[in-house]
């Protein structure tokens, strides 16, 4: 829930209260760049102990609530036949429509038996925006993807509300070039994680199901953040605010053939699922669910995930648990363009991603300027964010590298997992690095994975370590504050 203060500042206001905590720790700047050095500036390398607030990503990582943990503790641990599975199977009926469901151990699982069944190496996938494993699940059947945004969705400011929309001019020109029988499927991805979380309307969605119906291709839906997408398309979407969570996600569902999830996003679970209404599609699938993934009621997930996933899709229908992470990115894109910082807008799902291009314009795309504001605001605060720019690129096949459209910071807000006081420390320091932007410089890969290399390659500074000029401008305006 959003409140108005007296001052005119729109806060959000938890709708919960907190029962259990974690201690987290702040270890001191010097220690930091310590910490920094040794994972090769890739935050992504970082033991949890040494981070403060971690923001690198919402999967997994959301808190759960009570009766998601009491579910757990009624888990029935059969191989094969668990009711644990029969309950998730009968939410997924009632919240998505869907009357046959396999259970995966998270949404990569999904992608790679989708690629494997309905992707030829002739063929190409069209979506609205790739995520990094589909596309790389996707290549590796011999395939391509084809990112078919507007132009304005690879601009990180603006105002249009529905940037995840697939622009259908687009859409229409790639199945007449390539054939509508050399279309594998087209994708649609709730909310679109790479530029900014933003979201899709339900009028596009719809438009897009005119077209591949007409044309005979496949529909599905990457429905990680779909509780997102739906509050959403309730607060912006003409004709929806009087809809329900609930009612958007069934007329959402009616219009895909295939819809699937990671569950650790908008199911508050460590886990993920297929479902579909096709039952040849369905076995199709299933065929293969046993070699990669497990039985098929389990599918590589803990039956105790299986229950609290039940519990957490059904909690994810109310408007609270679904905008509660949307509403706390909103106040800290808002707090964060009052102190002089770009970041995307209109802000989505997922994160509030800052603009790195707009604040290292002196560090050029092939010095991974967003990954060197990444580590230079770990320094600076404690908080791990994520770079999606161009090190979250590989190379193309010839060994070239790819220069990402935008270059983004992603500071996660998972679920129910951060205060507001958490998330003023963070844009303040934000903005103290603004002021120090010049000391930031560019970095190089030392260690230089060929696949996802934003996971586990290591880098050094450009030039002299710029990491240590920001701790020493952080120690005189600081002194002995961490």
């Amino acid at each position: 829930m959003i409140i108005t203060l007296s001052d005119g500042r729109r806060v959000p206001v938890e709708m919960h209260r907190v029962k259990i905590v974690q201690k987290i720790n702040l270890i001191p700047v010097a220690e930091r760049l310590e910490a920094l050095r040794a994972v090769g500036y890739n935050t992504f390398l970082l033991p949890n102990r040494e981070v403060f607030l971690d923001m690198l990503t919402d999967s997994g990582t959301n808190a759960m609530s009570d009766n998601q943990l009491a579910a757990m503790m009624v888990a029935d641990d059969a191989y094969a036949g668990s009711e644990s599975f029969f309950k998730l199977a009968k939410v997924v009926e009632k919240i998505f429509g869907y009357a046959h469901t396999l259970p995966v151990h998270q949404g990569r699982a999904a992608e790679h038996l989708l690629a494997k069944v309905f992707v030829q190496p002739t063929q190409v996938v069209i979506t609205n925006y790739h995520f990094p494993s589909t596309r790389i699940h996707v290549d590796l059947v011999g395939s391509h993807i084809l990112d078919l945004v507007a132009d304005d969705a690879m601009v990180p400011g603006g105002d249009n509300p529905f940037k995840g929309n697939i622009d259908l001019n687009k859409l229409r020109k790639a199945i007449d070039d390539h054939g509508a029988e050399n279309v594998a499927f087209i994708r649609m991805e709730a909310t679109t994680n790479l530029i900014g979380g933003q979201p899709f309307s339900m009028q596009n969605l719809r438009d897009v199901r005119e077209i591949a119906t007409r044309h005979g291709i496949l529909l599905i839906l990457d429905g990680s953040l779909i509780g997102e997408n739906a509050y959403f398309i309730q607060k912006r979407e003409a004709g929806y605010a009087d809809k329900s969570i609930q009612d958007i996600l069934l007329e959402m569902m009616a219009m895909v053939d295939i819809f699937y999830m990671s569950g650790r996003k908008s199911g508050g679970a460590r886990g993920g699922l297929i479902a579909t209404n096709n039952k040849p599609h369905f076995d199709q699938l299933l065929t293969w669910l046993p070699v990669y993934e497990g039985f098929s009621t389990y599918g590589g997930m803990s039956t105790k995930e299986i229950e609290a996933m039940a519990v957490g899709l059904e909690e994810m229908t109310q408007t609270e648990v679904a905008g509660s992470s949307p509403e706390q990115i909103q106040y800290f894109a808002e707090r964060l363009q009052a102190l002089g910082v770009q970041v995307v807008t209109p802000p989505g799902g997922l994160a509030c991603h800052v603009d790195a291009r707009a604040f290292l314009p002196h560090v050029p795309p092939l010095q991974y300027p967003a990954e060197a504001l990444n580590a230079a605001l770990y320094l600076a605060s404690g908080a791990r964010g994520v770079e999606r720019g161009t090190m979250s690129e590989d190379r193309d096949r010839d060994g070239n590298e790819i220069t990402a459209k935008m270059e983004l910071v992603r500071l996660a807000i998972p679920r129910r997992a951060f205060t507001i006081g958490h998330i003023e420390y963070v844009a303040e320091r934000v903005a103290w690095l603004h002021r120090h932007r010049e000391l930031i410089g560019g970095l190089r890969f030392v260690e230089e994975p060929p696949v996802m290399r934003f996971f586990f390659g290591k880098l050094e500074p450009m030039g002299e370590d710029w990491g240590s000029n920001i701790v020493e401008a952080f120690k005189a305006d600081f002194g002995d504050q961490c």
